[in-house]
């Protein structure tokens, strides 16, 4: 059962079931960094999770077991892929000890000192991992945890340095961020997504209205005015909330905020400057968008920055070296994992791999590869991911790859949490996608493209496998392949 008045303490015993998720896994070493005793079990598959926790020493089990459970925790924390149906979490709910999902435990851990939340439909990812390479330029003493990992964090999805805050990416899945207690916040989007579970965008909205009501008063709010959905949530607000320090980004937004792009003669680098700061921050990650996560990371990373008293009223937002070391922040990030990641390049051809599973980050990832690649021909692979948003959805992912020279399309990748109804297939998206683009090719598995991709791939080419599905495989098969007969 969970208990909402739980406090987390140093020298607790915690089990976590499905500690190997990347958010679990990511949790574990918050616990461990906090002087809890962790441990927990998982599948017995491989994933890149297991080095992070035989890294940090945290005992595992491969494989589930009511006798591996240890008898003196003090409280659980299971993944939702696993119900109270589990033999193991059957076990624990029966011992009548805390047990909480991983966002229940994110949000217990919220309430223990100043926390920020960043939120959205899309980036927020990229923005949190900013977020984290600011801090750590900064030397700030506090803790960062990302929804995917991040080679600035030595490849791990978690930043920790210290305990003066805690700053997260939530997720507005089932309303989990509801469980999350921000004093700062970052809203990067909003809009129909999610929709097994919101009524319509309508309700993505309403959610995210519960989110930012539930900042502190005095609160700090930073929102892409670029954005029409964040934009229209934050007008909803602004008169209950008037309480609130809001705090506009984007290209057309002014103030603090503004962001202003700079002509770059370095190839692999946007460049920008932001609101009055005396500074040129060189983003080496395709795309206008991933510019905005930098300005909103900046935004939340200085006011966080400039809350600690010894850092108030100093005027190091003019010193050269303060803006030296947010300069290096930016620079510094590489990316994080299946965002824009490079897969590699052999044989002249550039293999890339990203998340982006919804039109509108489909759509803004391709035509930023477009403007950072401008004389490579763009293949993409997507694999939609869930039977309802693509149905949903479906003229939007038929429409978004305007700026790929070749579309490859699967069969649908099914969410656990749904089943196929017959009314939707990924020849559906091609047979819609085929109406907007002239070049399009249908493979029912990922790995039925590869002898083609073999064959028609050539030197200049930028391939880039998208979608929250199993074909970033493809990616990376295609690249041992033609790194064997380079």
């Amino acid at each position: 059962m969970f208990d909402e008045s739980f406090t987390v303490l140093p020298g607790q015993k915690v089990y976590m079931v499905g500690i190997k998720g990347t958010g679990m896994a990511a949790l574990a070493e918050i616990f461990q960094s906090r002087g809890l005793h962790v441990s927990g079990s998982d599948v017995e598959d491989e994933f890149y999770t297991d080095k992070v926790l035989q890294d940090l020493k945290i005992p595992y089990f491969r494989g589930f077991s009511e006798n591996q459970v240890p008898s003196d925790i003090d409280f659980a924390v299971r993944s939702a892929a696993y119900d109270l149906n589990h033999p193991e979490v059957a076990l624990l709910e029966s011992r009548n000890i805390p047990l909480m999902l991983y966002p229940e435990a994110l949000g217990i851990l919220s309430r223990d000192l100043p926390a920020a939340a960043v939120a959205g439909v899309h980036g927020k990812t990229t923005t949190t991992a900013i977020c984290g390479t600011l801090v750590q330029a900064l030397g700030m003493t506090g803790s960062v945890l990302v929804g995917s990992a991040v080679p600035a964090f030595g490849n791990r999805s978690t930043l920790t340095q210290g305990s003066d805050f805690f700053l997260a990416e939530t997720c507005e899945y089932r309303r989990h961020f509801l469980h999350f207690s921000p004093d700062r916040m970052i809203l990067t989007s909003v809009e129909a997504d999610h929709l097994d579970y919101f009524k319509d965008e309508q309700d993505v909205e309403d959610a995210f209205c519960e989110f930012i009501e539930s900042l502190p008063q005095g609160g700090t709010l930073i929102y892409c005015s670029d954005d029409p959905g964040a934009s229209r949530t934050v007008r909803r607000m602004s008169d209950k909330r008037a309480d609130l320090k809001m705090i506009p980004y984007g290209f057309g937004a002014q103030g603090p905020g503004r962001i202003r792009k700079k002509p770059s003669d370095i190839p692999g680098e946007n460049h920008f400057v932001l609101g009055e700061l005396n500074a040129l921050f060189r983003v080496r990650i395709p795309g206008d968008h991933v510019i905005q996560d930098a300005a909103a990371a900046l935004l939340l990373v200085m006011d966080q920055y400039f809350s600690q008293p010894e850092h108030q009223k100093s005027g190091s937002e003019h010193d050269s070296s303060f803006l030296k070391a947010l300069e290096d922040g930016i620079f510094n990030f590489t990316g994080s994992r299946r965002r824009s990641e490079i897969v590699g390049e052999t044989r002249g051809i550039l293999v890339m791999d990203d998340y982006g599973h919804h039109p509108s980050a489909v759509r803004k990832t391709l035509e930023g590869i477009r403007d950072f690649y401008p004389g490579r021909r763009l293949v993409v692979d997507f694999m939609s991911h869930t039977y309802s948003r693509t149905a949903a959805l479906l003229d939007d992912f038929a429409a978004s790859f305007g700026a790929a020279d070749e579309v490859i399309l699967h069969k649908i990748y099914a969410s656990a949490r749904e089943e196929f109804s017959g009314s939707i297939t990924g020849r559906d998206l091609f047979n819609k996608t085929c109406r907007n683009h002239d070049n399009v090719k249908y493979y029912e598995e990922p790995s039925e493209a590869l002898g083609y991709l073999e064959e028609t791939l050539k030197e200049g080419d930028l391939f880039v496998t998208m979608g929250a599905g199993d074909n970033w495989q493809l990616g990376r098969s295609l690249y041992k392949k033609l790194e064997k007969t380079s």
